[in-house]
C-alpha cells in the first residue's frame, strides 16, 4: 500500500498549516478560560472566541485533509468564514465598543493577536486559490491516502 506524497503541504502550505494550528491552540485554550472564569460578563464577546476556535480547527484540518473529497471545499468555506467574522465583528467592535468592551480573537481586526486573524486568511485564501487540488481522488485511493 503506497501513498502519494502530498505536495500541499510542503514549504509554505506547511507554515500556514501551522499558524492555523497556533491560532486554534490559542483561540481555544483563550475562549475556554474566559467561558469558565467570566462567562456571565459577556456571554457574546466569548462565545464568539468559542466560534472563532471552532473555525481556526475546522481550517487546519480541512487544509490538511484539501487532498480528499469535499475537504477543500470545506477549507474555502472555513477561510471565508473567518474572513467575514474579522471583518464583521472587528468593525462593530470600533463602531459599537460597548458591544465588545471584552475582547474576543477577532475584536478591533484581530489586534490581540498582532492583526494576525485578518491577514491570515488573506493568505488562505491566496493560497487555496493557487494550490487547487489537479483531481479529486478516488474513492479507493482516499482510503490510503
Amino acid at each position: 500500500m503506497s501513498t502519494v506524497p502530498s505536495s500541499r503541504m510542503t514549504g509554505i502550505g506547511r507554515v500556514l498549516v501551522v499558524v492555523y494550528a497556533v491560532m486554534a491552540l490559542a483561540a481555544t485554550g483563550r475562549s475556554f478560560v474566559q467561558i469558565v472564569r467570566r462567562f456571565d460578563e459577556a456571554p457574546l464577546a466569548y462565545s464568539l472566541s468559542a466560534l472563532a476556535a471552532v473555525v481556526y480547527i475546522l481550517a487546519t484540518l480541512a487544509l490538511v485533509l484539501a487532498r480528499r473529497r469535499g475537504w477543500y471545499t470545506v477549507a474555502w468555506v472555513a477561510i471565508v468564514f473567518e474572513l467575514t467574522g474579522v471583518l464583521v465583528v472587528g468593525l462593530l467592535s470600533v463602531l459599537l465598543p460597548d458591544l465588545f468592551q471584552h475582547e474576543t480573537v477577532w475584536s478591533l481586526f484581530g489586534r490581540g493577536y498582532l492583526f494576525i486573524p485578518l491577514v491570515l486568511p488573506v493568505f488562505g485564501i491566496w493560497w487555496l486559490r493557487t494550490h487547487r487540488p489537479s483531481a479529486v481522488l478516488p474513492q479507493s485511493a482516499e482510503a490510503t491516502a
